[in-house]
């Protein structure tokens, strides 16, 4: 049995060295990896003329990039008075996007667009363009929310779902990860119930809101909270802070979920020592819907992806 299988073996070990050693080794050769040249941007700011060279204030710019030897474009928005930011990169499809700027007032943006070619090579360039972006609110949105003059709201503990989390993304607007039964904080997060938010009406289009945190800010740590004095490292929960009040902008909302689900309209809170309900690194949130006397928030925060659900009710 054994010397059979030796013998087996060193047949078939001689008929491949004999078929190998009479094969010519095929050669391969690479073409040149060149990087895409001729990297061009393009913008276009919609009703941008001698009159208006910012814009006629909806925000809304068309970009176009072009180049010899590419196959893919990513693009990326920086505001040139904030560039130590770092840059989130997106698909440019194609070399084209239509991108609508929302942040209220004449705005410089860098736009950094990457072109790729051959095996991952890069060319970046840059152009900086100003836009204009001038948001009208539902005076009904506007009246809800402040009275006019000046409303206080705190979160609607005794509404189910009135803390939430799900995907931020269009197409998803109710909390699907997780939703909070009535009083489910009571005892847990206490701060989370005892703080009020009061949303006043200074002049015509000027706004303000005041947090008010007897108890502290329920948010996460660190770089999670957004809001000063909260320290680095801890579980979610209540930390001191002493409140604080901010200016705030209506603007169009930038999450792109349907008007069905939404008023379309957002609070941006300036700053960063002002927070809604949840401390949350984002300050824009989107009125899902809003009454006399109820209010219902979205906001993209904390962890990348994730959109917070507030359900808030005035108090006076």
């Amino acid at each position: 049995m054994t010397t059979t299988r030796i013998l087996k073996f060193s047949g078939l070990f001689a008929f491949t060295l004999a078929f190998l050693l009479g094969c010519k080794e095929d050669e391969y050769t690479m073409g040149a990896l060149n990087a895409p040249s001729n990297l061009n941007i393009v913008t276009q700011v919609a009703g941008q003329n001698a009159a208006n060279p910012t814009g006629d204030g909806s925000g809304v710019v068309e970009i176009t990039a072009t180049a010899d030897d590419v196959l893919a474009y990513r693009v990326a928005f920086t505001e040139v008075e904030d560039l130590s930011s770092e840059p989130i990169f997106e698909v440019l499809p194609a070399g084209k996007m239509t991108k609508k700027f929302s942040k209220l007032g004449d705005v410089s943006y860098r736009i950094t667009v990457m072109a790729y070619g051959a095996g991952g090579t890069s060319t970046v360039a840059t152009t900086d363009v100003k836009v204009k972006s001038v948001y009208d609110p539902d005076p009904i949105v506007v009246s809800n929310l402040t009275g006019g003059s000046s409303k206080t709201w705190v979160i609607d503990k005794a509404q189910p779902a009135h803390l939430g989390v799900g995907p931020y993304t269009p197409g998803s607007f109710v909390p699907e990860w997780y939703a909070a039964a009535p009083f489910e904080k009571e005892g847990i997060v206490d701060c989370f119930y005892s703080s009020s938010f009061i949303f006043k009406q200074v002049g015509p289009t000027t706004f303000s809101m005041q947090a008010v945190t007897p108890q502290g800010a329920f948010t996460k740590t660190g770089a999670l909270a957004g809001i000063p004095g909260i320290p680095g490292a801890g579980d979610e929960g209540c930390y001191p802070y002493a409140g604080a009040s901010s200016g705030f902008a209506f603007i169009e909302a930038s999450s792109g979920v349907d008007a069905s689900a939404s008023t379309t309209t957002s609070i941006l809170l300036s700053g960063n020592t002002t927070f809604i309900g949840y401390g949350a690194t984002k300050k824009e949130y989107e009125i899902l819907s809003i009454t006399e006397t109820t209010m219902h928030l979205r906001v993209q925060g904390t962890e990348t992806g994730n959109a917070w659900y507030l359900k808030l009710v005035a108090i006076q």
